[in-house]
């Protein structure tokens, strides 16, 4: 009777574990593998160093990556910090999306980032986009449209850079 009961509370603690599905927290996940790939084997055994490195990594991050370093604590306007839950694990050679698990659990944010689908400019038809996926589209080309009011303007900037920043 006491082996069932152990084995019905094990099996209820194992069900309780909640895992990442299929697709979430790809922003986090992402951003730690590539981070773990950069480290050499000095700095991978370092949470200072992780640390280090990964607030490097977010001074250039944009967008959802930026975000993602601001919820961490890894910008100087970032008001929180949770760092060390992140560098420790990975100092560990704990998985990524494992880490990421960890950091929901302190901030459910963090894996609710997810990357935009990015829009395939040979078959798309730019008048049918709204002037917000313009902009995107040439803000992720780290191009401006100044002086840009109109649909019409934005579209002929994208025509404009399309031959510089897409392959023929």
């Amino acid at each position: 009777m006491e082996i069932q009961v152990c084995l019905l509370v094990l099996f209820a603690a194992i069900a309780a574990v909640s895992s990442l599905k299929a697709g979430e927290c790809e922003v986090c996940v992402k951003i730690l593998d590539k981070l773990s790939a950069k480290l050499d084997s000095s700095q991978k055994s370092d949470p200072k160093k992780i640390e280090a490195e990964f607030k490097k990594y977010c001074k250039t991050a944009r967008d959802k990556e930026n975000r993602f370093c601001y919820y961490l604590g890894g910008l100087e306007e970032s008001a929180t910090g949770i760092l060390g839950e992140m560098s420790k694990p990975l100092s560990w050679s704990m998985p990524s999306d494992k880490i990421c698990e960890k950091l929901k659990k302190k901030d459910a944010q963090i894996c609710d980032l997810r990357y935009d689908v990015p829009i395939d400019l040979k078959t798309v038809d730019l008048k049918k986009l709204k002037v917000r996926d313009l902009k995107r589209i040439i803000n992720d080309w780290g191009e401006d449209c100044t002086g840009c009011i109109e649909k019409s303007e934005y579209i002929k900037r994208i025509e404009e850079l399309k031959p510089i920043h897409t392959e023929l």
